[in-house]
């Protein structure tokens, strides 16, 4: 599945700046177009079992079904969904999926939101189901890269370290504006030929 209207940010671990830069990508473009953002949760089997760090854990990525959407209507708390709303997302949501069918919840996540809509989305497994405009892994250098990191780092439009700095998320913004059918809503940028990948 391709999706042109797709910005997609990866890491190679947790608490990499994953929302942060989201977050500045949602506010950059928010006044110029619909933007609605989506964190996914990939899931290995259907119950109880977390898929972070195994047992029970708190069950809040535990599903019944193939996959479930919910909808974060809060901007005023610290998670990650309440930030990207506070940052200007016209909606935010949260899709946990079995991996096996992500493409699926994405298309019913898609389905539920203008055609023209600009997606900014954080998740690994994701771009094994999607090909995005622009795909963003985040690399921590002083961590071992989890499972899903490395099945999709090879294919990254853009390789940038943990936390990256304002210049860092500039280039990525110039990029973004190139990828994101740029004159259909009006924005302009450098094109990704002119960035480079850092490793």
């Amino acid at each position: 599945m391709v999706d042109k209207r797709l910005i997609l940010i990866g890491s190679t671990g947790r608490n990499s700046g994953k929302t942060t830069i989201a977050c500045r990508i949602i506010k950059h473009f928010a006044a110029k177009t619909a933007v609605y953002a989506l964190k996914v949760t990939g899931i290995d089997s259907l119950g109880t079992h977390c898929p972070r760090h195994g047992g029970d854990g708190c069950g809040a990525c535990s599903i019944t079904n193939d996959f479930c959407l919910s909808a974060e209507t809060n901007p005023g708390t610290q998670k990650d969904t309440s930030l990207l709303l506070a940052a200007g997302a016209r909606e935010v949501w949260w899709l946990r999926s079995l991996r096996s069918v992500l493409e699926r919840g994405y298309t019913a996540f898609r389905s539920t939101i203008p055609e023209d809509a600009l997606v900014i989305a954080e998740s690994n497994s994701l771009r094994r189901a999607v090909q995005p405009a622009l795909f963003i892994m985040l690399r921590d250098e002083t961590t071992t890269p989890k499972q899903t990191a490395l099945d999709v780092m090879n294919i990254a439009d853009i390789t940038l370290p943990a936390m990256p700095d304002k210049a860092a998320i500039e280039q990525v913004l110039n990029a973004a504006a190139s990828q994101n059918n740029a004159k259909e809503i009006g924005l302009t940028g450098a094109s990704l030929d002119k960035i480079p990948h850092w490793f």
